[in-house]
């Protein structure tokens, strides 16, 4: 049997005599979008500023340089996120709104725990699957260039940033290249829906992964800058605050 639309961001499947409506990920769009403009948080969306496989972030026209992501945890890949998400983990059916909504939730309450400790996007505001952020102008560290004597100074800050964030009780649980920016006044760590507090199961496994991948990248990209790291070390100067430079983690 067909299917129709009767209303953006609204699904209405042929269903006999029976109607029956579902919401899509552009009406939860539009609801959160309806929400922010009430409260006067923004005027407008612009340009797209990214676009992945678990949010879209555009610029949003506002007060200040704002910018808004959309949640799409589960959208393409439900399954697996499912599983490997905490605030899905224990439910054994989930929608994919359920699921977007609680990974907004969670990055939001951790960036209102870290900021302005931890260089991390202020968050703005929250409804839904969707948060308005501080626009943090810079260059993805994937697709950054940096010459040799900034390789080991970029790196220890990034290190340091985790350390703060283990301070103030969380570990990102997901650090790449592609959650980092690097601008000419330092990083900025984002993408934190994944977070665990330091007291989790796995919390310790989780930083010590975070180190390594962390290090592994500046390893692969810059080989002359960077040696052979102690990472488990690392990881345990990172959790007690004694972190002071990767250097000093170096194997002989």
């Amino acid at each position: 049997m067909g299917s129709s639309r009767k209303a953006p961001g609204v699904f209405e499947p042929d269903r006999g005599e029976r109607r029956v409506f579902r919401l899509t990920f552009e009406g939860y769009d539009a609801l959160a979008l309806h929400t922010f403009a009430e409260r006067e948080t923004i005027e407008g969306i612009g340009a797209p500023l990214g676009v992945g496989k678990e949010s879209d972030v555009y610029e949003v026209r506002s007060y200040k340089p704002l910018a808004l992501k959309f949640h799409r945890e589960g959208y393409t890949e439900f399954r697996e996120v499912n599983r490997e998400r905490e605030y899905t983990a224990d439910r054994e059916h989930v929608s994919w709104l359920y699921t977007a909504r609680k990974a907004a939730e969670r990055e939001y309450e951790t960036l209102e725990a870290l900021y302005p400790t931890v260089s991390v996007p202020q968050p703005i505001d929250h409804n839904r699957h969707a948060i308005i952020m501080e626009r943090i102008d810079g260059v993805e560290l994937a697709r950054s260039k940096l010459e040799a004597e900034q390789v080991v100074p970029v790196l220890d800050l990034i290190l340091a940033e985790m350390a703060a964030a283990y301070d103030e009780g969380y570990v990102h649980a997901d650090m790449s290249e592609y959650n980092i920016f690097v601008n000419s006044e330092g990083i900025t760590i984002f993408d934190w829906p994944q977070a665990v507090p330091v007291d989790h199961e796995n919390g310790d496994d989780l930083l010590e992964r975070d180190v390594e991948n962390t290090v592994g990248y500046f390893q692969r990209k810059y080989p002359h800058s960077i040696a052979d790291v102690d990472t488990a070390a690392l990881a345990d100067a990172v959790a007690t605050d004694s972190f002071e430079s990767v250097r000093e983690f170096a194997e002989s």
